[in-house]
């Protein structure tokens, strides 16, 4: 959520000084060079705190210590599998991403 806040600060930022640019008629490529290079000036300089929660959100996620984003399907998937296991104890599992080859 920090990250999609910084994103949406910097967003704000950049389009309206790109639109003031296009305006100015420099040119898309300078307009979009040179809005990009004020918005991340001014987000650089003003909003540490946001950046900083930025980081740290992108940081924890990518660490390895984040909990899994799963899908509604693979929710349903793993409740079917719960429910295989506990009805029919015997039923064994595999969903080994490497199978090996049969032969």
């Amino acid at each position: 959520m920090a990250f999609l806040k910084y994103s949406l600060i910097r967003l704000a930022l950049f389009v309206p000084l790109f639109v003031v640019f296009l305006l100015l008629q420099l040119g898309a490529l300078l307009s979009v060079v040179c809005a990009a290079v004020i918005a991340f000036a001014v987000s650089y300089l003003f909003f540490q705190k946001q950046r900083d929660e930025a980081t740290a959100a992108l940081h924890h996620r990518f660490s390895g210590k984040a909990k899994p984003i799963r899908s509604a399907g693979e929710v349903q998937d793993a409740n079917a599998e719960d429910a295989l296991l506990d009805a029919n104890p015997d039923v064994t599992i595999n969903n080994d991403r490497n199978p090996k080859p049969r032969g």
